[in-house]
């Protein structure tokens, strides 16, 4: 397995590798300044990926153009954009584009490496959490017991800032968790979440 850092400032690439070997020591890191040279890395490295580093603006991609090629051929692979444009922006495009994560590279090294801990190791920050006697999620859904935790905290009416100080997380790892909670499910939204958990009996009405 390997990550593949696909970003064309040499900089901004070093820095992200050296975020990465904090997290993950040890791990296979390939480096591409530009995505069309992905096939070939691919093939050189014989490593399927298992984790996408993108940056939004290559000079042979336009816009979203990137997370969409790249989710078209891997959606179950996490992909981070790290990018200089705004969240405001670009960051609910990425994101329904199939993005697991948006970053700003004015993001400090502690906010990135948390992101990227959430990716590559998944559901921390959860485990002193219990489920309720009264959730009763199906068997049959691809939802992990933490992301069942975090149904049970949006049926509390918890915002993204009190289940982030409740767990000691930050607030953009806690979005990470949602949004790979809602592609799950299918879902767009808090509402739609709790409303596909009430309707298969996960919650009470």
């Amino acid at each position: 397995m390997a990550i593949y850092v696909i970003e064309d400032h040499p900089m901004m690439r070093e820095a992200i590798v050296m975020l990465l070997r904090r997290v993950r020591p040890g791990c296979t890191v390939v480096e591409l300044r530009q995505l069309s040279a992905l096939d070939r890395a691919l093939e050189r490295a014989a490593s399927p990926p298992e984790l996408f580093c993108l940056d939004l603006k290559l000079p042979d991609t336009l816009g979203i153009s990137g997370v969409k090629l790249l989710k078209g051929r891997w959606p179950d692979v996490p992909l981070v954009v790290i990018s200089a444009s705004p969240a405001g922006d670009v960051e609910e495009w990425c994101v329904e584009a199939g993005a697991d994560a948006y970053i700003e590279k004015s993001a400090d090294a502690t906010e990135i490496i948390a992101v990227l801990r959430t990716l590559l190791i998944g559901d921390s920050g959860f485990g002193d959490l219990e489920l309720p006697s009264s959730f009763d999620g199906s068997p049959e859904t691809k939802l992990t017991k933490r992301q069942k935790q975090l149904i049970v905290m949006l049926d509390e009416g918890l915002s993204n800032r009190d289940i982030a100080e409740k767990l000691g997380l930050s607030e953009h790892t806690v979005k990470v968790h949602m949004w790979r909670m809602f592609r799950r499910l299918g879902a767009k939204s808090r509402t739609q979440t709790l409303h596909f958990a009430r309707t298969h009996g996960w919650l009470s009405s």
